[in-house]
């Protein structure tokens, strides 16, 4: 029997991924693609649609079949995700009517949630959709667009997010995933499971707004046209896919409830599978990919980025070394870290340098580097760094624990996962054990599952075990967790104390 094949490609907002696998969960072929973001106007980010979005999907799709030289009409399903939620009107052709309104780092949309709070409440909003307004809700930047683009306003059939972009483009059909609904706030209800009229009579009329579906319902097939631009085969199903956070869940084998993916990019972000809706002030959660699951969800701002700064300001001789072809520059200053005993010789790292996420939710929050002494070394700093990340990853999860939430098994993804002493840490801080999986493809390998349960070759998600091993468990030494206690314990004072001052500071 002819081997069968799925493509799934992410948008991320530097970068997209493509992969072509086969039904068993191989992976065939890869292409990534980088590009930029546009900042017309300081806290405004946006991508073209058409050039990056469509652009990049386009490339990557026409290498993958390249590359396989396999016959297109043995792609037998498409799934996409990409960077969420965004905000992209277009035109009754389909056309962008602007470039895509990016997810919470664009921070035009202020007013109007200010505005939008004022008009439905506060507590109103979060008890219809679940969350509270911040610049990650999309509701109140497409009322910006209102207010300040009205003649493009005027003209949009529908207000689509990215990867639904890319859906319309290959089918000619308006989609949005349910779990991306929810960052539409104040415009979603999550327990129902539709848009809210009441909400949508201060933004938007609600047929230009897409109908939901779940993430792998199919909502249309590859027209002649998107197969002639792709070469992909006409007739081919396309699922509805999802944000890229989501599909990367999915990736790193998040499967039954109580997973957790735990990932180490630039920021730390978790997503917990849970059978039920869970309110919560601290954090954030939705629906999830498929009936009767949910998630909560939080994340801290910096942890990636932090060892990339580290780098960048204090590593030029690893730096140089590197260029000239010696060693990784991370993986010398990870042995510098290791050369630090636990606690870093008395140094705390408030890990806060573009302010907090969950649990704090304080934009004015900054780092601090506390208790240096002439002693302390680059390594000292370099760990106390790690081990503030740690801190913060347990500080998530004891107030998560408090709203009577708890994972029973966390899979640690995302380019940090390259530091084994960082994941001993995490482990040890946290007095969790941490999953490994195999192969870390990202969101678009979820993508790639996401339309092999479309199509029918798998029966649900819970069955992406079967495409997702383990590679190692990382155990937390009951030892290593006693001695962080008195440093997390300080780490947490920390911020009580100068919170006040970073205010201060910040204003």
């Amino acid at each position: 029997m002819a081997q069968n094949y799925l493509i799934g490609v992410d948008i991320g907002t530097y970068s997209s991924k493509g992969v072509l696998v086969q039904t068993d969960g191989v992976v065939v072929a890869s292409h990534s693609v980088p590009h930029g973001m546009d900042m017309p106007k300081p806290g405004h980010f946006e991508h073209d649609a058409e050039g990056v979005w469509w652009g990049d999907f386009v490339q990557i799709v026409r290498v993958l079949l390249q590359q396989s030289g396999i016959q297109p009409k043995r792609v037998i399903g498409i799934g996409a995700s990409a960077i969420g939620s965004c905000v992209l009107p277009i035109d009754e052709q389909g056309q962008p009517l602007r470039p895509g309104i990016l997810y919470g780092i664009d921070t035009r949309a202020s007013a109007e949630i200010e505005e939008l709070e004022g008009k439905l409440g506060r507590d109103w909003i979060f008890q219809h959709s679940g969350a509270h307004l911040s610049s990650q809700a999309s509701g109140p930047k497409v009322l910006w667009i209102r207010h300040n683009e009205p003649e493009i306003f005027a003209r949009a059939r529908w207000f689509l997010t990215s990867q639904a972009y890319l859906v319309y483009r290959l089918t000619g059909k308006p989609s949005i995933d349910i779990y991306t609904a929810s960052g539409y706030a104040p415009l979603f209800d999550v327990e129902r499971r539709a848009w809210i009229p009441e909400a949508a009579a201060h933004i938007v009329p609600l047929d230009r707004l897409p109908p939901p579906y779940w993430s792998s319902e199919v909502v249309g097939v590859v027209t002649a046209e998107a197969a002639r631009q792709t070469g992909l085969a006409s007739g081919t199903p396309v699922v509805c896919g999802t944000t890229d956070a989501a599909a990367e869940a999915i990736s790193a084998g998040v499967a039954d409830f109580g997973d957790m993916m735990l990932m180490f990019g630039s920021s730390i972000f978790f997503i917990l599978k849970t059978p039920q809706w869970i309110k919560t002030q601290r954090f954030w959660s939705a629906n999830f990919l498929e009936p009767s699951s949910f998630a909560f969800l939080g994340g801290m701002s910096t942890s990636g980025s932090l060892t990339t700064w580290f780098r960048d300001q204090f590593a030029a001789s690893e730096v140089e070394l590197e260029r000239q072809g010696g060693e990784n520059a991370y993986a010398a200053l990870a042995k510098l870290a290791a050369a630090s005993p636990r606690g870093a010789k008395g140094l705390i790292a408030l890990p806060y340098f573009e302010g907090e996420r969950t649990p704090l939710h304080d934009p004015k929050a900054c780092g601090v580097l506390f208790g240096l002494r002439l002693r302390h070394t680059r390594g000292d700093i370099y760990r106390a760094i790690l081990e503030g990340v740690a801190y913060g990853i347990r500080h998530n999860f004891e107030v998560m624990q408090g709203e009577g939430v708890r994972p029973e098994r966390i899979l640690a993804v995302g380019g940090g996962t390259k530091n084994p002493l960082w994941l001993q840490i995490v482990a040890d801080v946290c007095n969790v054990e941490l999953e490994v999986p195999q192969e870390q493809l990202g969101a678009s390998y979820g993508d790639a599952f996401l339309a092999a349960v479309g199509v029918g070759v798998f029966r649900n998600l819970s069955e992406v075990r079967r495409w997702v091993r383990v590679k190692e468990v990382v155990r937390p030494d009951p030892a290593a967790h006693a001695d962080y206690e008195s440093g997390y314990r300080i780490f947490r004072d920390l911020y009580t104390c100068t919170k006040e001052l970073m205010h201060k500071l910040a204003d």
